[in-house]
């Protein structure tokens, strides 16, 4: 389809340079006959007054026609090479615009069918278990109220999983077209919110800020940043493992690193874990949290608003870390931690 497009796009680009090109050429043309015939008349006039020689079988005016239609054979030659290397030089020019023009929007169109691909078949999953279970428990005929307690749980459970990844796709889509109202939040602040709000022995989550970092963004929107990082480093770390969070000043940045031990991610995979619907390996999808790889791409989403930067390494079987640098208010009123 973009192909064709693109061939499209090119030929009205051809058509457009051409027909100026053309018309151009026939507008130079008729002055410069103009230019030559009144030179030619010049010149029979001065040849006449001077007696000049003319050769046999020639008089003055059929030596001016036959000049006058030399010179117009010569002008046309010229036109035509110069339209020829328009014509060539113009068509891969406007296929080279063209192309251009639409590499975004194919891109684009790509990525909106890979995701709508993604979200069908993670939509397929939980349905096709609902209704495997439904169907099972409405053919045995046998089955007890605790049998049908199980099913409804598990139901539920599928029910839950479909809210959550409603959620996230809902929450994507915004930021897609989203515009966010910033101004200064205490990224320190936020984070020690979020910390609160999972629970966690103390011991589990340390937070390791000396001063309070005040950065330019959203703190609803920050706040669901710092809880998707925070709540990926538990999902995807042994349990009762450390987690370190260290918030500091780094090139007038507000730097926030994140770190938790685990199997870690493949070199070849880090470039591809904040693309949506990716995970991975198996290991960060199994298990009781198992997730649709949608958190990291929202998280990306947010940064990307803040005019902020967010980047993964990892150690295989070791550490995972996550960085985030968001610009700082100009003149940050920071308070030292009590």
């Amino acid at each position: 389809m973009f192909r064709s497009a693109t061939i499209r796009l090119t030929g009205w680009y051809l058509l457009i340079l051409m027909s100026l090109s053309i018309i151009f050429s026939v507008v130079i043309y008729n002055m410069t006959s103009s230019e030559v015939e009144m030179r030619l008349e010049r010149f029979q006039t001065s040849f006449q007054q001077s007696r000049g020689f003319i050769p046999p079988n020639m008089t003055p005016a059929s030596l001016i026609d036959d000049e006058l239609a030399k010179s117009e054979s010569n002008i046309l030659i010229e036109l035509f090479y110069a339209n020829l290397f328009i014509l060539i030089t113009g068509g891969f020019a406007s296929y080279y615009l063209a192309r251009n023009h639409l590499l975004p929007i194919e891109k684009a169109h790509e990525a909106q069918s890979r995701f709508t691909s993604d979200a069908s078949h993670e939509l397929r999953t939980p349905l096709a278990v609902m209704k495997t279970e439904i169907e099972v428990a409405l053919r045995d005929k046998t089955t007890s109220i605790d049998s049908l307690k199980d099913t409804l749980i598990s139901n539920l459970e599928e029910v839950d999983k479909l809210t959550k990844l409603a959620e996230m796709l809902l929450n994507l889509s915004r930021m897609d077209s989203a515009k966010l109202d910033l101004g200064p939040v205490s990224l320190t602040k936020v984070a020690k919110s979020i910390i609160n709000d999972f629970n966690q022995p103390k011991s589990r989550i340390t937070l390791n800020s000396k001063k309070q970092q005040i950065v330019i963004g959203n703190e609803m929107a920050l706040a669901d940043l710092v809880k998707i990082l925070i709540d990926n480093a538990l999902q995807y770390s042994p349990k009762n493992s450390q987690i370190t969070i260290n918030i500091s000043n780094h090139d007038n940045q507000a730097k926030f690193e994140i770190t938790n031990s685990g199997s870690g991610i493949q070199a070849d995979k880090l470039a591809h874990i904040f693309d949506r619907f990716y995970r991975a390996d198996s290991s960060r999808t199994t298990g009781e949290h198992k997730g649709y790889g949608l958190g990291l791409a929202l998280a990306k989403k947010i940064v990307e608003l803040h005019n902020g930067e967010l980047t993964a390494s990892s150690i295989p079987d070791e550490t995972t870390t996550f960085t985030l640098t968001l610009p700082i208010q100009s003149q940050p009123q920071a308070k030292t931690q009590n």
